[in-house]
């Protein structure tokens, strides 16, 4: 017969053993964090491009309301040549921000939700591991 050989800490004291798990335990806590760290640093830096567009957005929208009230003003005042210049003005910015909350919002899209999900995979696997473990030790 083909006899396992005994796991490693089989010859360890509990009081060993506790001390050994609790030092793995530790490490392994920090390591996750700090995998979630850097995955949330990724997500956010790719959170912030998208940010950037509907900053652009915001700015031409406030372009096109200010350029529509100078259109309404003109009409008001019937002087033919500042409206169809407030009028022309009032179509490009009007057109600037819908082609930035467009890109902002494919941007958006585009990015995965903001979960660690290397750090939710490693964490289960980490719990799989200890389960699969205590299996084996019984």
């Amino acid at each position: 017969m083909d006899r396992k050989p005994p796991p490693p800490y089989a010859d360890m004291p509990l009081p060993d053993l506790l001390r050994q798990l609790s030092t793995d335990t530790a490490t392994l806590v920090r390591q996750e964090i700090a995998l979630a760290r850097a995955e949330l640093t990724d997500k956010a830096k790719k959170v912030g491009g998208a940010a950037g567009m509907f900053g652009t957005a915001a700015v031409a929208g406030l372009g096109a309301f200010g350029a529509f009230t100078a259109l309404l003003i003109a009409l008001l005042a019937l002087v033919v040549p500042l409206w169809a210049a407030a009028l022309i003005v009032t179509v490009v910015y009007g057109l600037v921000a819908a082609i930035a909350a467009l890109g902002g919002k494919k941007k958006l899209e585009a990015t995965t939700p903001p979960l660690p999900e290397q750090t939710v995979q490693s964490v289960k696997d980490d719990v799989e591991a200890v389960r699969a473990g205590v299996r084996r030790a019984r």
